[in-house]
């Protein structure tokens, strides 16, 4: 009974921890309603790979939200037809490249710059070359939800259409979780196969008033649908952290590979937001490698448990395999290499 009490302990905690990130996240998604002409950022997007994977990690830094707040975001950028390659750059640097996080690592390091550093370098290593991988993928649809592959095909269409009518085409304007259409006359409809394949939708002009009606819906409708998705999220994590045995991980830090891999565990399982994981592992910087430290503060905030529910919103779980897997690697990679040649 005393593990399920502090099992739900737990489960409040991160709730109350990540919930206010993922409600930022859910406001400056609903904000590119507002602020933002949709495809005039699209446009001034470079399409090269590399110089777009650099880009998308660059976002993270103006948008100062950790790995449960950048999702809504990431979606939002990539069902305006953003580059795959730009999102998911972003989706895994803007949880460790943002103002506040900076901030946080260089506080709890002060006494080991190295630490702040390698995390910064790391992380945006890992995040282009991760935006490069998938930008080889000719089409991406497969490895999304089919919703919003569904939306991508009709950008793709709709342009082509423009190119070869030479026909301005109405841009689609994306509201409410990705699940409605603003149409000609003002009215949210709902997004199917017909509205999807007919570039009949006009974006026009719409009052302030009521765009400000429009962004409180798709606030509420987006928070609702990942808050759910993160509750279950955190309950999962509380009931790993509670019924499997901290000990189990931790002793498997006995030397360079097995410190490396037990950060790496310990930061998927604990699941704690990179706005304050750089005070949580701080307390095992006196019994741990630098190394492993570096690879808990890298890995945690781009692959956790809350994490992959949410990305679950966005991705089929084929691709978020792939992600797990490349990331991992890539972070062991760099953090041993560290480890041995310094």
């Amino acid at each position: 009974m005393t593990q399920i009490y502090t099992a739900f302990t737990l489960f409040i905690s991160l709730l109350v921890e990540a919930i206010p990130f993922l409600l930022l996240g859910v406001l400056l998604s609903s904000g590119f309603l507002l602020f933002f002409e949709e495809g005039y950022l699209i446009d001034k997007i470079p399409r090269h790979p590399i110089v777009g994977a650099i880009i998308g990690s660059i976002f993270g830094f103006f948008f100062p939200v950790c790995e449960c707040g950048n999702i809504p975001v990431a979606r939002r950028l990539l069902l305006q037809g953003l580059p795959i390659s730009v999102a998911i750059s972003f989706l895994l640097a803007a949880p460790t490249l943002n103002p506040v996080v900076i901030w946080s690592t260089y506080v709890a390091f002060r006494g080991q710059p190295e630490v702040f550093w390698l995390r910064i370098i790391f992380s945006l290593t890992i995040a282009i070359s991760l935006g490069c991988i998938f930008s080889i993928q000719k089409d991406i649809g497969p490895f999304l939800k089919p919703l919003l592959a569904r939306r991508l095909t009709a950008i793709k269409e709709a342009k082509q259409f423009q190119l070869k009518t030479a026909t301005p085409v109405a841009e689609y304007s994306l509201l409410q979780s990705g699940s409605f259409l603003l149409s000609s006359e003002g009215k949210v409809v709902k997004m199917d196969e017909t509205l999807l394949k007919s570039p009949t939708t006009l974006k026009s002009k719409i009052p302030l008033r009521r765009k400000w009606h429009l962004f409180v819906n798709n606030v509420y409708n987006e928070f609702r649908e990942l808050g759910g998705v993160l509750i279950l999220g955190s309950a999962i994590a509380a009931g790993i952290q509670v019924f499997v045995p901290r000990d189990i991980i931790l002793n498997l830090g006995q030397d360079n590979v097995t410190s490396i891999l037990a950060m790496m565990i310990l930061a998927a399982v604990i699941s704690i937001c990179s706005t304050v994981d750089s005070f949580f592992i701080l307390s095992f910087s006196s019994t741990f490698t630098t190394a492993s430290i570096v690879a808990f503060l890298v890995f945690g905030p781009m692959i956790d448990i809350k994490a992959l529910g949410l990305m679950l919103s966005i991705f089929k779980p084929r691709l978020l395999i792939y992600l797990m897997v490349i990331i991992a690697q890539l972070t062991f990679i760099l953090t041993l290499c560290y480890s041995y040649l310094f």
